[in-house]
């Protein structure tokens, strides 16, 4: 498999998990440490990058939320979205550390982007929040395997 092939795949996977579709990037990304044939650094890169991108997306469906909430694709369930603002209206932006979460976390994406948080600061704060998750995951892979 091409360097290429393996970036852009654990770019996508992260990328999807973090928006429409049921994925599992930190297996992917701990398969392809366990492998050992790619640096740590690059692997982080790719899934923080990619992970952090798919929250934008969110952000920005937040953002047209009466155009497409309530779609079958849509990222977050109302349910989801009614806690999540709940949680957002309690701690404010810093809430987005936890987007990192499986359960909740992109709906706190959507609900930044709904509740018109300032992109920059978004995008930092889930950038730190996503990557900190994938350094755990490759703390816990390298130190297991």
């Amino acid at each position: 498999m091409s360097e290429f092939a393996v970036y852009a795949g654990l770019f996508a996977v992260a990328f999807v998990a973090a928006t429409i579709l049921p994925a599992q990037s930190e297996l992917g990304l701990a398969a392809l440490l366990m492998a050992g044939s790619h640096p740590v650094w690059a692997l982080l890169a790719a899934a923080s990058v990619g992970n952090t991108l798919g929250a934008a997306v969110n952000w920005f469906l937040g953002r047209a939320i009466e155009r497409y909430g309530g779609r079958r694709w849509f990222p977050a369930s109302e349910k989801q979205i009614e806690r999540a603002s709940r949680w957002y209206a309690k701690w404010g932006r810093w809430s987005l550390l936890l987007s990192w979460m499986p359960i909740g976390g992109d709906a706190l994406t959507v609900v930044a982007g709904v509740l018109r948080e300032p992109f920059p600061s978004f995008l930092a704060l889930v950038a730190v929040a996503k990557t900190a998750r994938y350094l755990v995951v490759a703390a816990i892979t390298l130190s297991w395997f």
